[in-house]
C-alpha cells in the first residue's frame, strides 16, 4: 500500500476514533457548539493539508494541540482584525477604506503579526523599539543591555524578515 494511501486510511481511523471526542473537548473550551464542530474540521484539515500523522497512541494529544494552535490562530486574528476596525471607526467617514482594501490590509496585518511572533525575543525588541519608540542603535543597545553590533546584528535580521514578507508573493 503506498504512503498516500496509507495516510488516507490513518486519517480514516484518526477521523472516526477521535473526532466526537475533539469536539467535545472544543466545546467545552469554547463554550460554543458551532466554532467547536468548525474547529474539529478544521484540525483534521489541517492534519490532511500537513500529511503529518500523529504516532501509534498519541491521536487525541496530536490533535488537542493542533486544535489548540488553531484557537490562538484565531484568537490573534480576531485581536488584530478588532484593533484594526477599532481604528477604522474612528477615521471620518470618507476616509473609511472599501472592504476589498480593509481585506488586504487586515491580511496583510496577520502577516506582520507572524513575522513578529517568528522572530527571536531580541531581534523583536530591538525591532519594535526602532520602529516604534524611534530609539536609535545606541538607546537600543542600552536599553537591551547589549552591544550595539548586536543591535546592528537584530536588525539586519528584521529588516531580512520584513522584505521576506513584503516579496513573498
Amino acid at each position: 500500500m503506498s504512503s498516500e494511501a496509507l495516510d488516507g486510511v490513518q486519517l480514516d481511523a484518526l477521523y472516526r476514533n477521535h473526532h466526537g471526542w475533539l469536539q467535545g473537548w472544543l466545546r467545552k473550551r469554547l463554550g460554543d457548539r458551532e466554532r467547536a464542530a468548525d474547529l474539529a474540521q478544521d484540525t483534521f484539515l489541517r492534519l490532511l493539508v500537513t500529511r503529518r500523522m500523529p504516532e501509534l497512541g498519541e491521536g487525541r494529544r496530536y490533535l488537542a494541540q493542533i486544535a489548540r494552535n488553531l484557537i490562538i490562530d484565531q484568537w490573534r486574528r480576531q485581536r488584530i482584525e478588532q484593533a484594526y476596525l477599532d481604528t477604522l471607526a474612528a477615521l471620518p467617514e470618507p476616509e473609511t477604506p472599501s472592504l476589498e482594501t480593509r481585506a488586504m490590509i487586515i491580511e496583510t496585518l496577520l502577516q506582520i503579526d507572524a513575522m513578529l511572533d517568528a522572530m527571536p525575543s531580541k531581534v523583536r525588541q530591538a525591532f519594535m523599539l526602532a520602529q516604534f519608540e524611534g530609539l536609535g542603535y545606541a538607546e537600543i543597545a542600552e536599553r537591551l543591555q547589549v552591544s550595539i553590533s548586536s543591535v546592528q546584528k537584530y536588525m539586519t535580521r528584521a529588516i531580512a524578515a520584513c522584505y521576506q514578507v513584503l516579496y513573498a508573493e
